[in-house]
């Protein structure tokens, strides 16, 4: 039967709410299909605001991919705003799709991308808002399958009562994978219910159901084991791995908001994966191994893209852009081609030792520089030793040097808090190194309105990374340091007032720590937080710490053993029996080295140009390294005749 929109229900709230324009959908590149046409219905949420979720990759890509499909509809979900929950509530209106406003509750698959674990409590108002159980175990036939995937997916288990199964890795090759298992069960009859769907499902190897796994405890809380509960499940998932990113050029035609996002660009997935080694970093750790998109499949993207988009910024995404084994050779490319038009280039994520004279040059040709951030991550060499973090104080200065004689006259640094090993006097270095930065910049520059941006994150010990067993520094500790440093730039005649300092404190971490690495107990303190109000915890105009410290308090969860307790060897974690292709082992003797760090142990080489360290992802995944140089140009080069516009 044909679903229909409640559009006219939600268009009479929209006066009374902020921003009403992010419900309306209708952007450039949308897509509505015909509900009779699909076989297979997706609805794909980012469970944050349309401002912060539209431009997500992630979602942008496999809403692509779905609707690539003849037989197959794919329409957008985001997180509302309190003051439409409210009303929605009031008036009866459901969770809804912005693409043809169709209830969530009528799709096959409800597919959640999680960026970060704080967006989980928004997941509970858009399953209440849809009128779908919040518990896996009470939904029935007529509620969608809930798809966990992204990042967070890796350790799943705090919210394993609330989905029904979990997608490790990247998703292009997964959701239609997982397209083909409802498309041929409904065919067959939709035979043995939603059950017999989640089997199928979880009998591939690459879908984690977490009701077809039972948690056994030992006395002292500790995980004894996690084991299959029924014939056919295997007794780990393992990750899905994209290898050849030129076969997957998405987004071919990327969404072109109507109201203001977070990221106002078209941009291009230029590769996947990191092999740097940085002990804190999960990205990093769970997208090996590195897979390079082409010259020419970059080239082409950035074409069809700013032509379907009319975007005048090109952002070239990985997790370290520059470190592409022919960057320059894209940036000269990309520039030439370019040069003259309005459109201008950007690497929003850039190494220190990566960075260049001629790459700076390329970047700022058409004389439009957009900000230049760099991680050192740590304020002193010794903590960078520890984190594997391989780039020195000189390395440093001269790439903000480069940065500043180019034209550039602010740069922001990242730094954390509270790495392992970590003293007070590791975070107040991060003043004189900024100090530094301003005298650098200003002799380089030849000019006195140097700035610099200091950026503090309080680290949070991630799954699947050598750090996973480490203690959490806890919330006072990290403000306390915190203000130290505050102190100490202050303190600066010289230089202090041209340094900014941003940072938050200690408190979020310590929530995002308790859900990073929890296990199914902590469900009951996510749906306690929810009941209470929690939303947008991602949000510190939203964020309640006191509101998540009382619900772990009254459903019996000690915070302090799930964040600032330090796990043993021989612990079982929760998210043991998920494969991201990484050997345990190898992650153990990477955190035992990075301990030796502090005084004089090993550093991680870049397995890229290095021979492999074992850390069992190529082997164990079946996959390898794939990178350049091609010894491809860009086709055509002949530049743009003028500005790209929709």
């Amino acid at each position: 039967m044909p679903v229909e929109s409640v559009f006219s229900r939600l268009e009479l709230l929209l006066p009374q709410v902020q921003k009403p324009i992010q419900y309306v959908g209708g952007e450039l590149n949308a897509t509505v299909k015909d509900w009779d046409s699909a076989a297979v219905r997706w609805a794909l949420m980012y469970p944050d605001a349309y401002e912060v979720g539209l431009p997500n990759q992630g979602v942008m890509i496999l809403y692509e991919v779905l609707n690539e499909q003849v037989d197959v509809l794919a329409e957008r979900t985001y997180a509302v705003w309190p003051d439409l929950e409210k009303l929605m509530r009031e008036y009866d209106v459901p969770q809804f799709t912005v693409d043809a406003h169709r209830p969530i509750k009528a799709f096959d698959v409800l597919g959640v991308s999680f960026s970060t674990e704080l967006g989980y409590t928004n997941l509970l108002t858009a399953l209440d808002l849809g009128g779908i159980p919040l518990h896996a175990a009470g939904r029935t036939d007529d509620d969608p399958i809930v798809i966990a995937g992204g990042h967070a997916a890796f350790n799943p288990e705090p919210i394993a009562d609330f989905v029904d199964a979990a997608i490790l890795g990247d998703g292009e090759q997964a959701v239609l994978q997982v397209t083909a298992v409802i498309r041929q069960w409904k065919a067959d009859g939709s035979p043995g219910g939603r059950d017999e769907l989640l089997m199928r499902l979880a009998k591939t190897g690459g879908v984690y159901v977490p009701r077809f796994y039972d948690v056994d405890y030992l006395p002292d809380g500790r995980i004894q084991r996690v084991v299959p509960n029924r014939p056919g499940v295997p007794w780990r998932v393992s990750k899905h791995t994209v290898m050849d990113l030129d076969e997957w050029p998405y987004p071919k035609q990327p969404l072109v908001p109507l109201a203001e996002t977070v990221h106002e660009r078209m941009s291009v997935e230029i590769f996947r994966g990191c092999t740097r080694g940085c002990r804190f970093c999960q990205a990093g750790m769970i997208t090996r191994p590195v897979r390079e998109r082409s010259i020419t499949g970059i080239g082409e993207m950035v074409k069809a893209g700013l032509e379907a988009s009319g975007y005048e910024e090109v952002g070239l995404l990985s997790l370290s852009s520059a470190d592409h084994s022919e960057i320059g050779e894209i940036a000269k490319g990309l520039a030439d081609r370019y040069e003259g038009t309005q459109t201008s280039l950007s690497l929003p994520s850039t190494r220190v030792d990566a960075f260049n004279v001629t790459l700076a040059k390329e970047l700022s040709r058409n004389g439009r520089r957009s900000g230049l951030t760099f991680a050192p991550e740590g304020g002193s060499e010794r903590i960078r030793k520890v984190i594997n973090k391989m780039v020195t104080e000189d390395d440093l200065i001269r790439t903000v040097s480069t940065a500043y004689a180019n034209g550039w006259r602010q740069v922001k640094l990242y730094f954390m808090c509270g790495l392992p090993t970590e003293t007070d006097e590791d975070v107040v270095q991060i003043a004189t190194l900024a100090s530094r930065v301003i005298e650098a910049g200003r002799a380089a520059s030849g000019k006195g309105d140097i700035r610099c941006t200091v950026s503090i994150g309080g680290f949070v010990p991630k799954p699947h990374t050598p750090f996973q067993w480490a203690s959490q520094l806890d919330h006072e500790a990290t403000d306390a340091r915190l203000h130290k440093l505050k102190d100490a730039i202050r303190a600066d005649r010289k230089y202090g007032k041209a340094i900014g300092l941003r940072y938050h404190d200690g408190k979020p971490g310590i929530v995002e720590g308790l859900l990073s690495r929890g296990d199914r107990r902590v469900g009951a303190v996510i749906r306690k937080v929810w009941e209470g109000g929690g939303r947008f915890d991602g949000w510190s105009e939203h964020f309640s710490f006191e509101r998540w410290m009382d619900a772990a308090s009254d459903v019996g969860v000690d915070v302090d053993w799930y964040t600032t307790r330090e796990r043993d060897q021989h612990e079982v974690l929760p998210w043991d029996h998920l494969d991201s292709g990484l050997d345990k082992e190898w992650l153990w003797e990477d955190w035992q080295e990075s301990i030796a760090s502090s005084d004089d142990g090993a550093e991680v080489e870049d397995c890229r140009w290095t021979p492999c360290y074992d850390c069992g992802v190529c082997p164990g995944m079946d996959t390898s390294i794939q990178i350049g140089p091609t010894g491809r140009t860009l086709l055509p080069l002949s530049p743009a005749a003028s500005p790209v516009r929709a």
